[in-house]
């Protein structure tokens, strides 16, 4: 029982990075940047993302495009997409091999494969964390870069937007379900080969059969009827008299 309740936990772990993960690479909030004119009416932000980028005005416009070509996108933009999409299926594997491998469901009940599948959906989990976190990191790290570079005009730096922040949050909490679905995997094998070496150990051969049946004192005769018993012939010849005299 206490086995299934940590798969549990450790598959909603992971179903919640998963899902942050989604909300992450569909949001435009990877990149943001505010103008901010003479008049507060005039105030203006820009939003890039993996798939569009974003304009929000101080009078209630929200307008987006979507990246037309491409080929035309930066390469690092390109490989975010990738890694993104990639953590995303990653995922959704590592949640359908979860769910067959789980004490709670019916799939393959009382099999060996159980806890191999659970192992795999907890890798397949972690693997998905550390995809989301090199692209998060990754982004961060070109954020930063550019804001502080000399050469790069004040117009096109930009800063860290909300779907970083959401990225690394849902790639600490993939990580961390995978980490708990692999350990309570780790922990079944422990219990099963327990039960497996009890149920085979040999059991201890029976006690002899001496010590079953002990073998009776010998018998010795009391004091008393020591000296009632009749006289031998032997004792009769050696007394001087011969039965050869009365025949």
């Amino acid at each position: 029982m206490a086995n299934m309740a940590v798969q549990l936990l450790g598959f909603f772990l992971g179903l919640l990075g998963f899902g942050g993960t989604v909300v992450a690479t569909l949001l435009p909030h990877w990149r943001s940047t505010a103008y901010v004119g003479s008049n507060i009416i005039t105030a203006t932000e820009y939003m890039k993302g993996l798939w569009m980028e974003c304009v929000w005005h101080s009078t209630g416009i929200y307008q987006c495009e979507m990246y037309r070509s491409l080929l035309a996108l930066p390469q690092d933009l390109q490989a975010a997409r990738a890694l993104m999409v990639l953590s995303c299926v990653t995922s959704i594997v590592a949640s359908v091999v979860s769910v067959m491998g789980m004490k709670c469901t019916r799939f393959a009940r009382r099999s060996l494969i159980k806890s191999p599948l659970v192992l795999s959906g907890g890798v397949c989990f972690f693997c998905a964390g550390v995809l989301c976190l090199v692209t998060v990191s990754w982004t961060t790290n070109s954020v930063i870069v550019d804001f502080y570079d000399p050469f790069l005009p004040s117009g096109m730096k930009y800063e860290i937007g909300l779907s970083v922040y959401l990225g690394y949050a849902s790639a600490s909490l993939s990580l961390a379900g995978g980490g708990v679905l692999c350990y309570s995997s780790s922990n079944a094998d422990e219990s099963r080969s327990g039960r497996h070496v009890q149920r085979h150990q040999p059991r201890s051969p029976p006690p002899a059969v001496s010590n079953m049946h002990p073998t009776a004192p010998l018998y010795k005769p009391p004091e008393a009827l020591k000296g009632n018993h009749a006289p031998s012939f032997c004792s009769v010849s050696n007394s001087g008299y011969r039965l050869n005299n009365y025949v």
